[in-house]
């Protein structure tokens, strides 16, 4: 149950915070315009509530997102690449080529990931887990929090190391997967889930019945 959380763990995050995001958009829009019609009790009542934080709080749900996507496209292969090299090279040099710039992913994501807890440690976590588990942060610095919402920025922040170690992780999948099969994960835009590969191939079929037009044909 685990396991199968986990290998969907970027999907549930995206959908959630793209479900959140449209929501909270949608109501600020609501808000502003509402806030404009004279009714009676219900601009007065449109006026007392305070949404100045909707356009923060939906900004930091799409940086998470595009930073749980990043993982999301190691592990489906989407990210852009060119290996227009790659594939004239032969066989064993392309394996090479493939767990270099495997290793590498992994080592740049791993950094990026330690760099960004360090600073978000500094940034105020540091204090706020010695505060949390009773003990004497010290000189610590609380440090310093979002405009509207009011958030310790380090909580916002933390997204870096766990976005760059989780895609460090599938980075270590990939690789794993490479050399037990010898093949990437590729993204096939035809498939569907929840569609049989049958119904698959009907699509891929007709997609060429459409012609294209000729080249100086009528105008």
């Amino acid at each position: 149950m685990f396991v199968r959380f986990l290998d969907h763990l970027e999907e549930w995050i995206i959908a959630f915070m793209m479900g959140g995001a449209t929501l909270i958009i949608f109501f600020s829009v609501l808000h502003r315009y509402g806030t404009g019609l004279p009714i009676p009790y219900v601009q007065d009542f449109l006026l007392s509530l305070h949404v100045e934080w909707a356009q923060e709080l939906s900004i930091i749900m799409f940086v998470w997102m595009a930073k749980f996507g990043a993982a999301y496209g190691v592990r489906m292969g989407v990210h852009a690449g060119v290996d227009v090299l790659v594939r004239k090279l032969p066989l064993t040099w392309r394996r090479t080529a493939t767990y270099i710039a495997l290793f590498c992913g992994m080592l740049f994501t791993g950094i990026i990931g330690t760099l960004g807890l360090s600073f978000i440690w500094g940034n105020g976590m540091h204090h706020a887990m010695f505060t949390f588990l009773g003990m004497n942060p010290g000189d610590a610095p609380e440090g310093p929090t979002t405009p509207d919402l009011e958030w310790p920025t380090w909580v916002v922040y933390s997204v870096v190391p766990m976005g760059s170690y989780l895609m460090c992780f599938r980075f270590m999948q990939v690789t794993r997967h490479f050399f037990r099969t010898g093949e990437m994960p590729h993204h096939n835009e035809a498939h569907v889930d929840g569609l049989d590969d049958d119904d698959d191939d009907m699509f891929a079929a007709l997609a060429p019945i459409t012609p294209l037009p000729a080249a100086g044909g009528a105008r």
